[in-house]
């Protein structure tokens, strides 16, 4: 049976954060107190202990991040799924790099848990597509990606 807790990516985890991957991340929320779950794709790993994320500069994960650290990506890969524990801080306040207003975050890793069910895995990882102009999708992925590696 594999470790169910880890504190730091392990490299499976960390090659599925090197490339564009569905993700939902939870933060807490700040005005109500409780979960608020995203989806987002624009994440990158650079090493086994962080984790940089592009988000939109006015979002609601902006604001509950600068009032809670807390932040719970949720990902699905390596035939499980893992809830990756971190502290979330604003590490660029406006990427430059990107037509559109976008922070990034930096994700310290605490804790990375296995969170499958018993008895189970991942047939299937969750695949997505794009449903506008595919050639402008695929031109501000890669502005967006561009300027998370820059960061790391």
């Amino acid at each position: 049976m594999p470790n169910l807790v880890e504190y730091v990516l392990l490299e499976p985890l960390k090659a599925a954060l090197q490339k564009e991957t569905l993700v939902t991340i939870s933060t807490v929320d700040h005005e109500k107190g409780g979960p608020n779950v995203s989806a987002i794709s624009w994440l990158y790993a650079p090493d086994e202990k962080s984790v940089l994320l592009a988000v939109n500069a006015e979002s609601r994960i902006v604001k509950n991040v600068i009032h809670n650290s807390e932040l719970v990506v949720n990902l699905m890969a390596n035939d499980s799924v893992y809830a990756i524990h971190t502290k979330a801080t604003v590490k660029v306040e406006k990427l430059e790099e990107v037509p559109l207003k976008l922070a990034l975050l930096h994700l310290e890793v605490k804790e990375v848990r296995d969170v499958m069910f018993y008895g189970a895995k991942i047939s299937v990882e969750p695949k997505f597509e794009k449903t506008y102009d595919i050639d402008a999708a695929k031109k501000l992925d890669d502005q967006v990606m561009t300027a998370i590696r820059k960061h790391s």
